[in-house]
């Protein structure tokens, strides 16, 4: 895995990107990430500049591997996040929300490695014109913020029509998924659900809980009307967003309803009246493991199952 392309670009060991995650996707969690092999992701969701900055400086104290920042450029402090990760020569910065084109010669100066999140064959061409060096690819199984096609049939596609790295992201928790993925043209995946259930991640324990309980049904998707949908699992929250669109509320009454939700219940534990973002793989999700545990136990499964499946070629 170290000789693949996607490897080489990052400088990592194993093609494993951590899902960036606001309130959940802190200096420990990618320090754990990148440790293991993979690459570690800070979430700087929409927090300002000064917050942020503390958690580069932490990570910076828990790993000497290469790390890299989300940056939502829908955020009213993305300006000052780009400030901060040109003064601190962030590695590799992940992007979601829109196209990262104005910033990318500052970026590539400091030869920061840009890898944009797309939800379409449209933006992963554009982002690609614009300077990107990889691109995360994410079917709408994702957990949080979602567009509307599925892993299976937007990987492929987008695989066939750019150059630059493709890296895989909803419905991925085992090495099952890994390799199914592979086969549809990505280098490397990204995984958020599973390394929620991680030692290493900070989130309330309510929440991790939540995910360990879950069944294969138990998302939903809120916030369609709005045009930025979110998949969460199902509680009061969830029940109260489909009651309000349904009786056609505005916009301004559905995000005032998710204000601040997130947080709720990934730091304060309510996981009825606050946002529990989660993929759809939350069902094969039954235990908590360390960082290492889980990508060591990836790796191992994906080759296993290679090897399980080698006498169709035959």
């Amino acid at each position: 895995m170290t000789d693949s392309n996607l490897c080489k670009l990052l400088n990592i060991k194993y093609p494993i990107i951590q899902g960036a995650m606001a309130w959940i996707s802190t200096a420990e969690l990618a320090a754990a990430v990148s440790n293991a092999g993979g690459l570690g992701i800070i979430a700087a969701g929409n927090a300002p500049a000064e917050i942020i900055k503390k958690e580069v400086e932490k990570i910076k104290t828990l790993t000497d591997k290469p790390y890299g920042m989300n940056v939502m450029l829908l955020s009213p402090y993305v300006d000052e996040i780009m400030d901060l990760v040109i003064s601190e020569k962030i590695p590799v910065i992940t992007t979601g929300a829109g196209n990262p084109g104005k910033y990318m010669i500052a970026l590539k100066n400091i030869n920061t490695k840009v890898i944009p999140v797309v939800p379409s064959v449209a933006l992963a061409k554009r982002v690609e014109k614009a300077g990107a060096d990889a691109v995360i690819v994410e079917g709408t199984e994702a957990g949080g913020h979602i567009g509307e096609l599925t892993t299976m049939v937007l990987v492929p596609q987008v695989a066939d029509v750019v150059k630059i790295p493709v890296i895989a992201a909803g419905g991925v928790a085992d090495g099952r998924g890994m390799l199914a993925v592979f086969s549809l043209g990505a280098q490397g995946v990204q995984v958020g659900t599973r390394f929620v259930c991680s030692k290493e991640c900070g989130v309330h324990d309510k929440y991790k809980e939540m995910i360990l309980k879950a069944k294969d049904r138990d998302t939903v998707v809120t916030g369609r009307s709005t045009g930025h949908p979110v998949r969460v699992m199902k509680n009061k929250l969830s029940k109260e967003f489909d009651k309000l669109e349904k009786s056609g509320v505005s916009m301004e009454e559905l995000e005032k309803l998710g204000a601040g939700k997130l947080k709720n219940a990934a730091v304060d534990g309510d996981i009825e009246n606050g946002s529990v973002m989660s993929g759809q793989i939350a069902g094969l999700v039954n235990d908590i493991k360390s960082c290492k545990e889980i990508i060591d136990e990836m790796m191992h499964h994906t080759a296993q199952t290679y090897q399980s499946i080698k006498y169709l070629w035959k």
